[in-house]
């Protein structure tokens, strides 16, 4: 009998929109699969089912299940396509945990501790990742502007310490820019990260688990139009994307052993990304993204087809392991 996976979407933060397209994306993927597919969406006011036809059908928040023909269905896994809260900060894995319904993401502390850009920073320094110099800042501290310069430097980026998809990020380059980026990437998050700006090459590694085992994508460089790579050169093709990233061996292997141990250290799962700015060969470790972009477009699926796995094979695979855990 084929099984119920249920594809979970959307979210309570601006990547809403994001999520949505990440868990079409999947739910096409999986169409004439060996599971039954099922399209849920999860928002601040309501959690529910789309039928084939878009009608909403309510979740039972007390057992994740829905009425479908007069019957009560439950689902033996969860996909989590869910970019930013619930579905990135632990908290919807550690519902699913509560209710022993697997999920494809990594679990619920793993989660939380790469969502906040600083605590995983701050947990992988020690075991001598290197990063960026960096600055926190908490919604109503005092704003040493003179403190924040001495101690990263311009230009530097200013970004929400919880939020993806470069929401609430912005690239400082004067002093009199500070104050107004502050106040942008409070309005995503009541912590801030202001970070060094480190001038070098921006590279993305896809690590996921496949066949039982930790897999390292093909890497892409990523190549901004834009001053940096922001929303708009992300969603809006304003930069290029090389998979595989032209690099010689030696580098390649450095960041693809690099991404590989950051995986282990935090001990995650599923499908996920890491980002690096390589600059004189030395790589810096930006940040961990634990439920990435699943359309066509996006940067984990363009590495999977550079590696020979269907979005198909990619999708399953992910589901096979959690349902097996």
């Amino acid at each position: 009998m084929k099984k119920n996976i249920a594809i979970a979407m959307g979210g309570y933060s601006s990547e809403f929109d994001i999520s949505i397209k990440s868990g079409n994306a999947v739910y096409n993927a999986l169409q004439n699969s060996a599971y039954n597919v099922f399209r849920t969406i999860i928002n601040k006011d309501s959690w529910y089912l789309l039928d084939e036809t878009n009608y909403k059908i309510p979740i039972d928040k007390s057992d994740f299940s829905v009425i479908l023909n007069n019957k009560k269905v439950y689902f033996d896994a969860v996909f989590n396509t869910i970019h930013g809260s619930p579905g990135e900060d632990g908290l919807i894995q550690g519902y699913f945990e509560n209710m022993n319904i697997p999920q494809t993401a990594s679990s619920h502390y793993p989660s939380a501790l790469t969502y906040n850009k600083r605590d995983c920073i701050s947990v992988l320094k020690p075991y001598g990742i290197r990063s960026a110099e960096n600055y926190l800042l908490d919604e109503g501290d005092p704003i040493d502007v003179n403190a924040i310069i001495e101690k990263v430097g311009l230009p530097c980026f200013v970004k929400a310490n919880r939020a993806g998809s470069s929401f609430g990020i912005s690239k400082v380059k004067t002093e009199e820019n500070l104050i107004p980026a502050i106040e942008h990437a409070f309005q995503e998050d009541h912590e801030i990260l202001i970070e060094q700006a480190i001038n070098g090459r921006e590279f993305s590694v896809g690590i996921i688990n496949y066949d039982n085992a930790p897999m390292v994508l093909p890497i892409t460089e990523i190549q901004s139009e834009n001053e940096f790579f922001d929303f708009d050169a992300k969603y809006n093709g304003k930069s290029k994307e090389i998979t595989p990233a032209n690099l010689d061996i030696d580098l390649q292997n450095s960041i693809q052993k690099e991404a590989l141990r950051i995986f282990k250290i935090l001990k995650l799962k599923g499908l996920t990304r890491a980002e690096f700015i390589v600059k004189d060969e030395t790589s810096y470790f930006i940040e961990i993204n634990t439920c990435p972009g699943l359309t066509d477009a996006s940067i984990l699926p363009q590495q999977a087809k550079a590696a020979n796995i269907s979005l198909k094979d990619l999708y399953s695979n992910a589901i096979e392991i959690a349902l097996n855990e």
